[in-house]
């Protein structure tokens, strides 16, 4: 398994589509997943503190949860095929281990509402991820040109 960062939720352009994406936490593999409207502003809303005057489902999930003692282990991607990703959620209950089958988006929704943490199958991610260039790895770049050429003169 290999633990993955939320880094956010996106649109693609031009098809408006949102993808939520995570990063491997000690790697350099992104990994996009296409996701729906509603489990976008889900996975937005929690990670901006953002609270409803009504409970919405992945939070009504969490309370279930709460109240009937069930503790959320983890999630993990499991699976991609023909195009669609597959989660799991671990959960533990009265010391029994369960994994429950979900989309991801929700999986990850409910994942950010309890903290737990997220994983993908090594195999997912050899099959579906991306190398990003953010804009800190490009400013790094910069700065190590600019020591490359820098002379201590430069800096009296």
């Amino acid at each position: 398994m290999v633990e993955l960062t939320l880094i956010g939720v996106r649109v693609e352009l031009p098809a408006n589509q949102p993808i939520v994406l995570l990063k491997e936490r000690m790697g350099d593999r992104y990994l996009p997943i296409w996701i729906g409207a509603f489990e976008a502003t889900a996975i937005a809303f929690a990670l901006q503190g953002i609270e409803t005057a009504r409970p919405m489902t992945h939070d009504l999930m969490k309370n279930i949860l709460d109240q009937l003692g069930i503790v959320m282990k983890d999630v993990v991607i499991s699976d991609l095929r023909e195009g669609t990703f597959y989660a799991d959620i671990n959960l533990v209950y009265e010391g029994k281990s369960f994994k429950i089958d979900a989309r991801p988006s929700d999986a990850i929704a409910l994942a950010v509402r309890t903290g737990v943490s997220i994983y993908s199958d090594e195999h997912v991610l050899n099959e579906a991820s991306v190398f990003i260039k953010t804009d800190e790895e490009e400013e790094i770049e910069r700065f190590r040109d600019f020591l490359k050429d820098v002379k201590p003169e430069d800096f009296m």
